[in-house]
């Protein structure tokens, strides 16, 4: 399948996958291991906190995740993923199967190394608040905008929050779940009635296993805007939409940052179709 400039989906990114044109045959790959992580987090000094679940599947070295709602996988989910191949779970009903196995089978055939196109990026060691500000800087550098732009925030965290401030950015922030930021500022919950009055977009990887990330892609290419993602969600599978509608990636595989104290890495992501990938 021939994909014109601007116009890859997500379900086009699963249909070249399916018919081996990213690489080795993905019914000859199967998931080795299948597992779920789940965090609360209250970082000391913050007013809020929030809980994440993630589904996760090895395939040889690499590991691919998507992000759900808490307690919205189905119970027996890792046990079908376990030992199945990535074909079939790229035909699964259920949308964050599909992109779990769609990213680890894309780590898989494209690491996120220099000759594909990634910038490594160190997170130092510290504890969580620390790790999470340090990811919010690596993430906010690749959005390229005067003071006082207005930034389309799509899955709110507080850090980034605070580091658009910092450099006098505006932001709408937007989720799903609604309510009030740190700094007690209405969340929007419709991301895309939200973004035609911003500047530029900085979307979640958790908007491939929700649905909402193809329109946003679309609204940013169709009205030249930037879109910087932030993926632990499809840490793979964002930069394969560089050039079209996704100016920037800082990707973010497992394990990330809030697992561990130690030193980590983002991998940065910019430039044309596809990162060169």
């Amino acid at each position: 399948m021939t994909t014109a400039i601007g116009t890859l989906t997500f379900d086009d990114l699963v249909a070249r996958t399916r018919s081996g044109e990213l690489g080795p045959d993905p019914a000859a790959q199967r998931i080795a291991v299948a597992f779920t992580t789940r965090q609360a987090v209250r970082h000391e000094g913050r007013g809020t906190g929030y809980r994440n679940e993630v589904l996760s599947l090895r395939l040889g070295a690499a590991v691919g995740s998507c992000a759900v709602e808490p307690g919205a996988l189905p119970d027996g989910a890792v046990e079908e993923c376990v030992g199945a191949d990535v074909a079939t779970l790229l035909a699964h009903p259920l949308l964050p199967m599909r992109v779990a196995a769609l990213d680890a089978y894309l780590m898989h055939v494209t690491p996120h190394t220099p000759e594909h196109g990634a910038r490594p990026a160190a997170l130092p060691a510290g504890t969580s608040l620390e790790k999470s500000r340090a990811r919010a800087q690596a993430v906010i550098g690749l959005l390229d905008l005067p003071a006082g732009a207005t930034v389309l925030v799509v899955g709110v965290v507080n850090s980034l929050l605070e580091a658009l401030r910092s450099r006098g950015l505006r932001y709408v922030p937007c989720d799903l779940k609604g309510g009030r930021t740190e700094w007690d500022e209405v969340v929007v919950t419709d991301a895309l009635a939200a973004a035609d009055g911003c500047d530029a977009l900085l979307v979640s990887g958790m908007t491939l296993g929700n649905g909402t990330f193809d329109p946003l892609r679309e609204h940013a290419r169709t009205h030249g805007k930037p879109l910087v993602a932030f993926a632990q969600t499809g840490s793979a599978v964002l930069p394969r939409f560089l050039g079209h509608g996704v100016s920037a990636v800082c990707a973010e595989p497992y394990p990330f940052f809030w697992l561990d104290g130690g030193p980590g890495v983002v991998h940065r992501y910019t430039g044309g179709p596809e990162g060169g990938r």
